[in-house]
């Protein structure tokens, strides 16, 4: 059986259809309280390091699954929607745990080399820790955005992997088109807040470890997001530029590889992706499910008839999901 792409029950809030508001209001609403315990610094094989965020210690509760949560790009614990959804994983009943990309979390990281769409080695050793770790503890991954895509490509990659299911939520899985698609007309707004994030962090880690064949004027003069991974992205990752990188590590290419159960949620309305780029995929298998929804932004999905208390449902249908193979 192969898999058919499914309409999501997704029903924007009233007051909120317009997907810039879906898009910006999502940070806007969600609390500022953090479901985070404790965090810990994981040294890495070469070096490196990343951090963890997690909402208990599993050491304490070693019958309860653990849901791994990868970010977007220059995300954090503290993204709007990584905050949600460790509480509604924490509500669910199971530990969540955050992984930061490299120099995504409290501090630069110590390499030139930090993280890309494609970059499995992180998430593929912590999950080797995790197993060892917690050998009777079930795994679940979920992945938004720029996590979502290195999510679908560790779990292309490593088909023997432990997790029982996935969820991958508003991923460019078509890195060119997404590329483009954010360097028009309003998507520009947040081209431009992407671009100062990553300059920025690129030209902090040059001021404390120079970064060979890097130019802080050259970055300074960086305009958009095809600039910066043909300058910057591609040649530390050992890309020749920024269409060889993106032709590389493009989920879209590798999504029927994936073994488990996952569900891939995307809206038509996504001022950062190109909507029909991202479905036109080759058959997948039935262990995929692939909903769309008409609304919802940039993994924004809020809903509610009150604008005092709205909701975010996809801190209801994740959870919903994964409780289904956990």
């Amino acid at each position: 059986m192969l898999c058919v792409f499914y309409s999501s029950n997704f029903k924007p809030a009233w007051w909120l259809k317009n997907p810039h508001g879906q898009t910006m209001f999502a940070k806007l609403l969600q609390g500022k309280a953090s479901a985070v315990e404790f965090n810990e610094t994981l040294e890495l094989p070469d070096g490196d390091f990343t951090e963890l965020s997690w909402t208990e210690s599993p050491e304490q509760a070693p019958e309860k699954p653990i849901v791994v949560i990868l970010h977007g790009l220059e995300g954090s614990q503290n993204s709007h929607y990584a905050k949600g959804m460790l509480k509604a994983i924490k509500s669910s009943g199971y530990i969540g745990v955050l992984m930061h990309f490299r120099g995504c979390g409290s501090q630069p990281n110590r390499q030139a080399r930090s993280y890309h769409s494609g970059d499995i080695r992180d998430i593929t050793y912590f999950t080797r820790e995790l197993v060892q770790r917690y050998p009777t503890a079930s795994l679940a991954l979920i992945g938004f955005s720029l996590g979502g895509n290195v999510a679908v490509q560790y779990l292309a990659q490593q088909p023997d992997n432990p997790y029982k299911a996935a969820c991958i939520i508003c991923a460019p899985l078509d890195l060119a088109s997404c590329s483009k698609k954010i360097n028009r007309g309003a998507s520009k707004i947040y081209q431009k807040y992407l671009l100062g994030m990553l300059k920025n962090s690129t030209l902090k880690k040059h001021q404390l470890q120079p970064i060979a064949n890097i130019c802080p004027l050259k970055v300074k003069s960086i305009n958009t997001m095809w600039q910066f991974d043909d300058y910057v992205t591609a040649p530390l990752n050992g890309f020749i530029n920024a269409e060889d990188y993106y032709q590389q590590v493009s989920g879209i290419k590798v999504l029927a590889e994936i073994k488990q159960p996952c569900l891939i949620i995307h809206a038509q309305d996504d001022p950062f992706l190109d909507h029909e780029k991202i479905i036109a995929t080759p058959p997948l298998p039935n262990n995929i499910t692939f909903e769309i929804s008409q609304y919802g932004g940039h993994v924004g999905f809020i809903a509610g008839n009150n604008p005092f208390k709205p909701s975010f449902w996809l801190e209801t249908r994740v959870p919903e999901y994964l409780t289904k193979h956990l």
